[in-house]
Order: structure tokens, then C-alpha cells, then sequence
């Protein structure tokens, strides 16, 4: 099958098992939470109800494992002789690597929080308003969502987040948008630079928040390259777990009143720009070095 259809192929494969999960989830959700709870999905649940954000966690897993993962695998076992090889599942990550995808992780946050305040900025014109107001209503719904997840009073719950939030999108996302379509865009482009910006392109808008848009998808072109000098999927999946949870855990500690809640936002605003600039040269610095450490394999 030639890289378009592959494409399609994909796509199709994800479609149709997202739409067979979210079925047998919400049939499963039924006896476990009652049906008047499933059908207030529809309207919209009361968010400061515990009842319904368990059933609302319940349905983000199944929407992570049914929308990525399962679909990830299955195209891979479809499409290629050698699933795991062409996903690139080898390991494992070499330590020297791998703390400095850690420290890279926190060198880009002010930068990657700084192109969120630009994105942010952003005005559509006067005619598409409409279009622009909607955006921001669903970005603040998808914020309140988010915060009412990670409110958690015990460490139990934080490691639940965890999961959530870090590991499976890690897995997930990585599988999808860097295992299968990377290589099915720079098969496509046949330049390996655009493979991996088309594809972080489509990570980033298939999250449907505009204003979130451009720091996505650096992170994104980031785990790509990450991919490409490594030959190895774990180091993106590494890491991505590693910026979720770094998130995670902040807000849980910011909730506590153990850290400041501006840590959350550090770099998001023009004032931080002598903190963004060392934030772009060092990690360049750190990205170059990864790739030095992987030179063999280019």
C-alpha cells in the first residue's frame, strides 16, 4: 500500500475503534455509574460532582487506549511485516540519553510556555468571531475539565493522574503520531524534516485547541526529531511522560500551596524573554548533543 492510502488506512482504523470503544464503554458505563449520569455526557456533567469526574477519568482512558494505542498496533500489524520494528519498539534507552531528554524537558518549558502566550494572542478576524469565541469557550471548558481531574487529595489519586494524564498519552499519542504517521508522512514527503512537522502539525491540531497550537506542535517536531536520531520510539515516549507528568505534578503541589501557582506559568508573557532566549540556546545545545550521542545510527 502506498504512503496516502496507508494514511487513510489509519485513519479509518482509528475512527472505527474509537467508535467501537466509546460503545462498549458507555454500555459498560451504565450498570457502573447509573444511566442518568451517562446521558448527562451529552449536556454536559456537573464537573464539581465526584461521581461524575470518576465517570468522566472512566471514559478519557477508554478514549486514550481506543483512539491511539489499539489503533497504533493494529495498523502496524496490518500494514507492516514487522510491527515492532516499524514502530521502532527497541530498546532499551541508554541512561546517558535519557537524563538529558529530562533536563531538555525542563530547559524548553519557559520557551514552550512563552509561544503559548504568543498563541494565545492570537485574533481572528472581525467575520470569523463567531468561530473565534468558540474556541475560547471550549479551551476554558477543556481547562475547567483538566483542573477538576487533577484535584486529588492523596497520593493515590496523584498516581492515578499519572497514569492518566502521563503514561498513556505518553504511549499512546507516541505510537500513533511518531510511530505510524511520521513514517507514513516522510514516506509520503520523502524529506524526513517534513515527515516530522506535518506530523507534529497533526498532533498538535488533532487536540482541537487552537490556542495551544504552535507550543504543541514544537514539542511534537521535538519527539520527532527525538525519534530519528534514536531510532527508538521510547526516547519521544520518555520524553512526552516526562512533560505530562512534570505538569501533573505541579498542579498537584500548586493545589497543596507547596509551590507557586506562577510556577505554572513561567515564560508565558514578554517579560520572561531574557529567561526564553538561554531556554532556546540550551536546549539546541541539549538536542544536538542527543543526536551526538546517536551519531551511529545517521
Amino acid at each position: 500500500m502506498k504512503p496516502f492510502p496507508q494514511l487513510l488506512f489509519t485513519a479509518f482504523i482509528a475512527l472505527s475503534v474509537f467508535i467501537v470503544f466509546q460503545v462498549i464503554t458507555s454500555i459498560v458505563a451504565i450498570p457502573l455509574f447509573g444511566f442518568d449520569r451517562v446521558a448527562e455526557l451529552l449536556k454536559g456533567p456537573d464537573m464539581t460532582d465526584a461521581a461524575n469526574i470518576a465517570m468522566l477519568k472512566f471514559f478519557q482512558i477508554s478514549q486514550s487506549v481506543s483512539l491511539f494505542v489499539v489503533p497504533s498496533l493494529l495498523a502496524a500489524w496490518l500494514l507492516y511485516d514487522q510491527p515492532q520494528e516499524a514502530l521502532k519498539l527497541k530498546g532499551p534507552i541508554r541512561m546517558a540519553p535519557a537524563l538529558m531528554v529530562g533536563v531538555l524537558v525542563v530547559i524548553v518549558n519557559p520557551l514552550i510556555n512563552f509561544l503559548a502566550g504568543i498563541n494565545s494572542e492570537i485574533h481572528f478576524p472581525e467575520w470569523l468571531s463567531g468561530m473565534e469565541t468558540w474556541m475560547r469557550n471550549a479551551e476554558d471548558t477543556a481547562a475547567n475539565l483538566t483542573d477538576a481531574f487533577l484535584k486529588t487529595d492523596g497520593i493515590g489519586g496523584l498516581l492515578f493522574n499519572l497514569f492518566m494524564i502521563a503514561v498513556l498519552p505518553a504511549l499512546g499519542e507516541e505510537l500513533l503520531f511518531r510511530g505510524v504517521i511520521q513514517r507514513i508522512l516522510t514516506d509520503l514527503t520523502r524529506n524526513v524534516h517534513l515527515g516530522i512537522w506535518l506530523s507534529a502539525a497533526l498532533f498538535s491540531a488533532l487536540h482541537l485547541q487552537f490556542f495551544g497550537f504552535l507550543p504543541r506542535m514544537v514539542l511534537g517536531a521535538m519527539f520527532g526529531y527525538l525519534l530519528v536520531w534514536s531510532g527508538s520510539l521510547w526516547l519521544p515516549i520518555l520524553a512526552h511522560f516526562i512533560n505530562n507528568a512534570l505538569a501533573v505534578i505541579a498542579l498537584y503541589l500548586i493545589d497543596k500551596g507547596l509551590i507557586s501557582p506562577s510556577v505554572e506559568e513561567f515564560g508565558n508573557g514578554p517579560e520572561y524573554w531574557y529567561y526564553v532566549i538561554p531556554s532556546l540556546f540550551f536546549g539546541i545545545m541539549l538536542m544536538w548533543s542527543i543526536k551526538h550521542q546517536y551519531k551511529n545510527n545517521l
